[in-house]
């Protein structure tokens, strides 16, 4: 599968024939027995409707996932020929639908969060580099560079102004693992734009880590979200595993600072809208630069079949366009789509006090 998991082909599929989507949570504790029954539980409603989508996704599960993963995500219209597979590195909630197109929603999120990831661990004398996509480790390297021998206490000559005293030596080996980290930063450098990395956390001492954050181009510095001590003897699991769980933190931080902006520039009429049906006119004339949505949030609607326009009033007409409007079981799913369709992004919030006291949606807008 493509580093973007198929995302773009998924958002422009379109059918006449609804998708059943499912992203179900595989905890090893459950058992392969455990994980097809949650799946036979998750996908029960459906067996009438799309009894050939249910046995596509439950046959994958029995004979063809391998066990590999902590979570799976299945697309399957199969009067339509789809069917897509994603196995993932990381738990998510489990959870079925059957929409007109893919249910996208939670991929998003979860590409948001922990898509595209680049690691370095570095100490004063070697690297090593990692791409992390959804947790799971895709591409790694590593550089090596020249020995740096520390003295010891009361080694070496007491005279520091003669060539070769401890001093000199000291001078000498500071130099070295400087040279070693520069050189570190930039094999760095040419591995997170080989992989396309969007964000980064270094690993290692502060001092390490701070000459290597200053030691790398601009444009990589400001892709640095954070960082943690390690040493070269930690495995990569457990790099990935600390990598991530920074993430997590930053993203929370994050979506904390973007709900208050938007709820600030919404107050004052300012580039923002609070609400699901403020947040749909905004979506329909193109302005929304960042759609925010609270997990889990789906509500009801009715789409316009001429134009998308989309709103949860109860109107036969498109008032933009005169087509028919047809009832939707998920307007907040298809702004989704309209907004990464239109180049906008979309930022999906955990567990948020003031989204919620705001509706579960808004945006910030272009104009």
């Amino acid at each position: 599968m493509p580093a973007n998991h198929g995302l773009e082909e998924l958002l422009a599929y379109r059918s006449d024939h609804p998708v059943l989507s499912v992203y179900l949570d595989l905890p090893p504790s459950a058992g392969m027995d455990g994980q097809r029954l949650a799946l036979r539980e998750l996908t029960r409603r459906f067996e009438d409707e799309a009894p050939d989508d249910v046995e596509a996704v439950r046959r994958f599960l029995d004979h063809e996932h391998g066990g590999s993963g902590r979570a799976l995500v299945l697309f399957s219209n199969q009067e339509d020929g789809l069917f897509r597979s994603i196995s993932l590195a990381i738990p998510l909630r489990s959870r079925a639908r059957r929409l007109d197109r893919p249910y996208l929603k939670p991929l998003v999120d979860l590409l948001d969060s922990y898509g595209h990831l680049g690691v370095a661990i570095v100490d004063r004398q070697t690297a090593r580099f990692y791409h992390l996509d959804l947790g799971e480790v895709v591409a790694e390297d590593g550089f090596e560079g020249e020995p740096v021998r520390r003295v010891k206490s009361g080694g070496g000559s007491q005279d520091p102004s003669r060539r070769g005293g401890a001093a000199g030596q000291t001078r000498s080996a500071e130099e070295l693992a400087e040279r070693n980290l520069r050189q570190a930063a930039t094999e760095a450098s040419k591995f997170f734009k080989a992989q396309g990395v969007r964000r980064i956390v270094v690993a290692g001492t502060d001092e390490n880590q701070a000459y290597f954050h200053d030691a790398l181009p601009k444009a990589w510095r400001s892709l640095i979200i954070g960082g943690f001590p390690a040493d070269m003897s930690a495995g990569t699991t457990e790099i990935a595993a600390r990598a991530m769980q920074v993430a997590s933190q930053v993203d929370e931080q994050h979506e904390q600072k973007l709900v208050e902006r938007m709820v600030t520039a919404a107050a004052k009429r300012q580039d923002g809208v609070l609400g699901l049906d403020q947040t749909l006119e905004a979506v329909h004339a193109g302005k929304v630069l960042s759609l925010v949505v609270g997990e889990g949030y789906r509500a009801a609607g009715l789409r316009c079949g001429s134009c998308g326009y989309l709103t949860t009033q109860p109107l036969e007409s498109c008032p933009f366009c005169g087509g028919e409007m047809a009832k939707i079981t998920d307007a907040v799913e298809d702004a989704i789509q309209a907004v990464l369709d239109k180049g906008g992004k979309v930022e999906v919030v955990h567990d948020n006090v003031q989204l919620e006291q705001a509706g579960r949606i808004g945006a910030l807008l272009r104009y």
